[in-house]
């Protein structure tokens, strides 16, 4: 039984489902020079948990995230290189259905990575479709932190019942959770307002990660419902969704205005001080930069008030992960 080796989780980190994705986000292998340099300005700027994911990276490219990290982390030279976290989950694939069969997911996300994994995630419940299958890849997991291999356990898309439920399994491994990751923005706050997770995570000691906090680039302001729209499947998202947040961004605005920021930098803010880690992701410069600008300042109680009374008036929120469980 090892004893727990801290890791240290800064205020944000950096998604990176986009570093591998053609599918959703247009991803060419030209861009890796420039994702170099995002990895690299994250760091140096403390953004130093990076969350990935053995199934990311379309077709020929799978793994080509934790590949990408692998190298960037050895390449960077500047300060903070001792907090990098990558924190990687593994899918909870058909056919994945022994401790072993986790043990050796996460042992070709090492190898991909060439270090060890330092946060292992499951990436999704299987409560809603397999409950049986579950319990071996969780033991998987906990076999992981008991031989050292990883220096923490997360968990991705869990509701407070099933979260309990894996909480009270480790607990008598002496595995302690150290985060749950959740869809969590301004346009879903359901994990958070209805399933109650961050006081559930508050009381079990457990980090709450918010992903999507600009929910696929919603919250940016930079699309309307006039159009553009970005390509394929997030295009007819946002067709969906822009006519029905209006009052929820013409708010973001106003803030962003008041405040001399961006409404990425409010929208990322907000998640902040509701008390989560927000990992947006960024693929250019521009984009990690403007990340980096929701860090050292603070919304005030009335600005929150504001932006919780937005978001609570929007009818159409951001579709649920379907994996998310009770």
């Amino acid at each position: 039984m090892q004893t727990s080796q801290k890791i240290s989780f800064p205020n944000m980190g950096c998604g990176t489902w986009a570093w591998g994705n053609r599918l959703l986000w247009g991803y060419d292998e030209s861009m890796d020079e420039q994702l170099q340099a995002v990895f690299d300005l994250c760091v140096s700027n403390g953004v130093t948990l990076f969350d990935t994911g053995d199934s990311y990276g379309t077709g020929r490219l799978n793994g080509r995230s934790e590949l990408l990290l692998g190298r960037f982390t050895r390449e960077y030279q500047g300060s903070g290189k001792e907090n990098i976290c990558i924190a990687t989950k593994l899918a909870a694939y058909p056919w994945r259905l022994t401790r072993q069969s986790m043990m050796r997911a996460c042992s070709s996300s090492a190898k991909r990575l060439g270090k060890n994994v330092d946060l292992v995630q499951m990436h999704w419940s299987t409560a809603n479709y397999a409950p049986w299958q579950e319990g071996a890849l969780l033991d998987g997991l906990a076999d992981l932190y008991e031989q050292g291999l990883v220096k923490g356990v997360g968990l991705s898309n869990y509701g407070p019942k099933r979260l309990k439920w894996v909480y009270k399994k480790f607990s008598d491994r002496g595995v302690p959770i150290a985060t749950l990751q959740v869809q969590y923005s301004l346009l879903s706050t359901y994990p958070v307002t209805e399933l109650g997770l961050k006081d559930i995570c508050d009381e079990l000691g457990i980090k709450l990660i918010a992903y999507s906090p600009l929910a696929l680039g919603l919250l940016t302001g930079k699309y309307s419902e006039k159009g553009p729209f970005p390509k394929g499947i997030r295009g007819l998202l946002f067709r969906q969704l822009l006519p029905g947040i209006s009052p929820l961004l013409a708010c973001l605005r106003e803030v962003a205005q008041s405040r001399n920021k961006t409404m990425s930098q409010v929208a990322i803010n907000w998640c902040i001080c509701k008390g989560t880690i927000p990992i947006p992701g960024a693929k250019t410069l521009e984009q990690a930069r403007e990340n980096i600008g929701a860090l050292g300042w603070q919304l005030d109680s009335s600005e929150i008030a504001e932006l919780d009374r937005a978001a609570a008036s929007v009818d159409k929120k951001m579709v649920q992960n379907i994996f998310q469980t009770k």
